[in-house]
């Protein structure tokens, strides 16, 4: 990373590299560059670009992208599910920028947009395997609901969302 960083909105335009990012990121063998992927997991599509599309021009829902220069480095989406709930999502980094610090800065990004949005809390699912993952964001604030959800795809062996959850203070 350069000195260039800048984190915006995603708009419309963003979809082709949003995809690219969000399947290096999470699945395959490039995902296995970082630490915070589902490619021993998951072995499916990340996300489809009719659903990517559907959430660029979703208006609750915010896609932040991190860039270095022009290139498309890391993202995170924040959706308004009501008055005062947000729901995080999609957080990702390159791969081969893991363990930089730019995971922490869209974390940061995304409670700050949903702040200005007046929410008081964030939740988010997470794989109930991914211990490792759990752990990071349990060291940011984030608190295990007691909620677990499917998985939206039956797998064998089946796969379990926990839900974890923080309030945020007023900036």
């Amino acid at each position: 990373m350069t000195d260039t960083l800048a984190i915006t909105i995603a708009t419309p335009a963003d979809a082709d590299a949003l995809k690219d990012l969000l399947e290096a990121a999470y699945r395959g063998d490039s995902a296995r560059q970082g630490w915070n992927h589902e490619a021993d997991i998951l072995d499916d599509e990340r996300i489809g670009r009719e659903e990517l599309d559907a959430l660029l021009a979703d208006p609750s829902v915010t896609i932040l992208t991190a860039r270095d220069g022009e290139k498309l480095i890391g993202c995170v989406a924040v959706t308004r599910k009501n008055a005062s709930l947000g729901y995080l999502g999609m957080l990702c980094v390159s791969p081969t920028l893991q363990s930089g610090g730019l995971g922490r800065r869209l974390l940061d990004a995304a409670e700050d947009h949903a702040r200005a949005l007046g929410l008081a809390a964030m939740e988010m699912t997470v794989i109930d395997s991914r211990a490792s993952l759990i752990a990071w964001y349990e060291r940011r604030g984030y608190a295990f609901t007691g909620e677990r959800r499917p998985f939206p795809v039956l797998r064998d062996p089946p796969v379990n969302f926990v839900v974890l959850e923080k309030p945020l203070a007023p900036a």
